[in-house]
């Protein structure tokens, strides 16, 4: 289940790329590359894999995530059958080097480095900070390359001193090679094509002319869960979602998300989630 090597290329004037991507929906397979990546979601949503994380992305989300971490954006079904709702997205690519060998080692930068470091969990950006540097992003799609140059170390500076930024993974998660790049592909659009349903172990694993035994093996090893687990959190988030738009009651929620009986649906609920749908959604309603 491993993920495909992707080769950014910046444009001839820039040492770093920037993307204001503007398409009818996300299709890059999971993948992985050596630049640090900061994107920032403008429209659209869907389910986000980062390394062996599994969630929802809706606009205005916002992550850095640091070099060889395996990740993919989803949107919902909707998407790729009304092409018309869009998707857009702003993407940075930088390298460690990017100005030059140890620019980020010398004393004036040591809290980029250290939030460089960091990011080797991928970091979630939120609040004030998100809120700053989702508009340098913007200001940068008009400028010429130098100036856009000052606005990234401009944003590398505010990251690196921030208390709006939290972890999504536990643990470090990177890869570093390219074999398999497809069969990720296939698993997880598979996943995400029958969550609603009963999905069969060994209809997928016959997908990649693989025994059970075999690809519940490989697919432990190379996302550190097992697929029961990963289609598990996949219903989970949807579930939060379908929660917080209030519009189907919680046992039609349950049926919904692909969970036979509302008993099963609330124990998976509250093992991911650590409180029950009825809690979660007054937590959240609550916040508002």
């Amino acid at each position: 289940m491993k993920p495909q090597l992707h080769k950014l290329v910046a444009e001839p004037d820039s040492s770093f790329a920037y993307n204001h991507m503007e398409c009818s929906y996300f299709d890059k397979p999971w993948h992985f590359h050596k630049e640090y990546e900061l994107t920032i979601i403008e429209s659209s949503e869907g389910t986000r894999f980062i390394g062996d994380q599994v969630s929802l992305f809706q606009p205005s989300d916002m992550v850095l995530i640091g070099p060889n971490i395996p990740h993919l954006y989803r949107n919902n079904e909707d998407y790729y059958k009304k092409p018309e709702m869009g998707a857009k997205s702003i993407d940075i690519h930088f390298t460690d080097d990017f100005l030059g060998n140890n620019f980020f080692d010398v004393p004036e930068m040591k809290l980029v480095r250290r939030l460089l470091n960091r990011s080797n969990l991928a970091l979630s950006v939120y609040g004030a900070t998100r809120d700053y540097v989702r508009e340098q992003l913007y200001e940068m799609k008009d400028l010429p390359p130098v100036k856009r140059l000052m606005k990234l170390l401009d944003i590398l500076i505010v990251l690196s001193t921030s208390k709006h930024l939290t972890n999504v993974l536990s643990q470090e998660f990177t890869v570093s090679n390219n074999k398999d790049a497809a069969r990720i592909d296939i698993v997880f659009q598979y996943i995400l094509k029958n969550f609603k349903n009963e999905i069969y172990i060994e209809e997928i694993a016959s997908k990649l002319n693989m025994s059970i035994g075999s690809f519940s093996r490989y697919f432990k090893h190379h996302t550190r869960k097992t697929f029961s687990n990963y289609v598990t959190e996949v219903r989970i988030s949807h579930a939060c979602r379908m929660l917080i738009e209030d519009t189907y009651s919680v046992s039609e929620i349950g049926y919904m998300t692909g969970f036979e009986n509302q008993s099963n649906f609330y124990r998976h609920f509250k093992n991911y989630t650590g409180v029950t749908p009825k809690e979660y959604t007054a937590r959240f309603f609550a916040r508002q």
